[in-house]
Parts: structure tokens; C-alpha cells; sequence
């Protein structure tokens, strides 16, 4: 779907230790946040689309259960230095990276 390849190309600007949400990225984009979360489940695990980044918009990890084993999308985060805690990214707006302001 032609969509979907727009929101792997934002998502694959993600830079590490940095995170994003489906509604930022939708926003951008001028989609639904829900295209963006259909995306992402679709890339199960694809590495040259950085999922992981991607989080709600209070940075909760919740498209972890696309993830095999569900905790890998944490475990990536922290591979990069986020601390997570009860499924949500820890200082989240430290660490939000939105697509609207970095790519002018």
C-alpha cells in the first residue's frame, strides 16, 4: 500500500534513542494515526523499519504485542538507551522526536 511505504520512510528517519508516536507521524503525513498502526503491525520485524520508535502519544509501548517476543520492542529501546518502566518510555519528551519540527 502506497501509504504504508510513506510511513516506513518517516519511520526509518527516526534516529536512534529517539521515539515517535502514530499520531505524529500521522499528522505529517495528513493521515490517521490508525494507518500508522496498521503500518507498523504489518512490518513484523522487519529491521529496515525501526517499529520500535514508534509509540503512543504518552509513550506507551503499545504495539509491543506485535512484536515476537513482545518484550524485543523493549529491549530495543533500551539498546539505545531509553529506560523503559510499565511499558512506557521513561522522560518521553525528552526523547520524541516529531517529524513535523525535524523535517522541514
Amino acid at each position: 500500500m502506497e501509504r504504508f511505504d510513506e510511513v516506513y520512510e518517516v519511520v526509518r528517519l527516526i534516529p536512534p534513542g529517539k521515539v515517535s508516536s502514530y499520531g505524529a507521524i500521522a499528522r505529517y503525513l495528513g493521515t490517521s494515526p490508525r494507518i500508522v498502526g496498521w503500518a507498523m503491525n504489518s512490518v513484523k520485524g522487519d529491521d529496515a523499519v525501526p517499529a520500535h520508535r514508534v509509540v503512543n502519544r504518552n509513550g506507551v509501548l503499545t504495539g509491543k504485542m506485535h512484536f515476537s517476543p513482545p518484550q524485543k520492542m523493549q529491549e530495543d529501546l533500551e539498546k539505545e538507551g531509553l529506560q523503559i518502566a510499565g511499558d512506557q518510555v521513561v522522560n518521553f519528551s525528552e526523547h520524541f522526536w516529531d517529524p513535523s519540527a525535524e523535517l522541514l
